[in-house]
């Protein structure tokens, strides 16, 4: 079976691309304005390059066509704190989802804890294995579109030292959460890479 984009509804390409690319991992954002913290996450997200060191996440509009509050607030201050997920922070991650007034914080409605830890940058959510200190590079504007992709270039990485497994080789094990459809998931088995035959 064969699907023409440009006959279907974007909804109905939504629910391909979300089922098709998967696992994708859930860019937990946390922006600030006038004080109020704003946490809110992204499936349609990735890293883009490491260097310069960014990572590309598509942020839409609300139905009424005005931008969601981390556009908005990125818009506004440039900076950001993005979080990645453990399955422990799954119920948190997903009620902050919801939307509400650009004057109600997620983190104090739905008592998510926060902590200081990048000078300048917006807390990040207490308990996350990995945080980036971000700030805004570039917007793209997609023609005809009301998602908008935002480029954001790494300047500080947390991470939680149960995720290093060896410090000397920067190599990493964390149990994190993806998005696949309109469900969650936790990468399962890890198949090793095989090696080079020689020829």
């Amino acid at each position: 079976m064969q699907f023409d984009y440009g006959k279907i509804t974007a909804s109905d390409r939504y629910k391909l691309m979300a089922q098709s690319v998967v696992p994708r991992p859930i860019a937990w954002i946390v922006t600030e304005d006038e004080g109020v913290l704003n946490l809110a996450p992204f499936s349609y997200f990735t890293p883009l390059s490491s260097e310069p060191p960014t990572l590309i996440v598509s942020v839409g509009h609300r139905p009424d066509g005005t931008p969601k509050d981390t556009l908005d607030n990125l818009r506004k201050r440039g900076r950001c704190t993005l979080c990645l997920v453990s399955p422990e922070l799954l119920e948190p991650m997903h009620y902050s989802s919801k939307s509400l007034s650009h004057e109600e914080s997620e983190a104090e409605r739905f008592r998510i804890p926060m902590i200081e830890v990048f000078e300048n940058y917006p807390p990040m959510v207490e308990g996350a294995p990995s945080a980036f200190a971000c700030t805004l590079l570039q917007e793209v504007d997609l023609s005809g579109s009301l998602t908008r992709p935002l480029i954001l270039k790494i300047e500080r990485q947390y991470l939680d030292d149960r995720c290093i497994t060896d410090a000397e080789h920067l190599r990493l094990d964390c149990a994190l959460l993806s998005r696949v459809g309109a469900s969650y998931a936790r990468l399962g088995t890890v198949i090793d890479a095989p090696d080079f035959p020689n020829l």
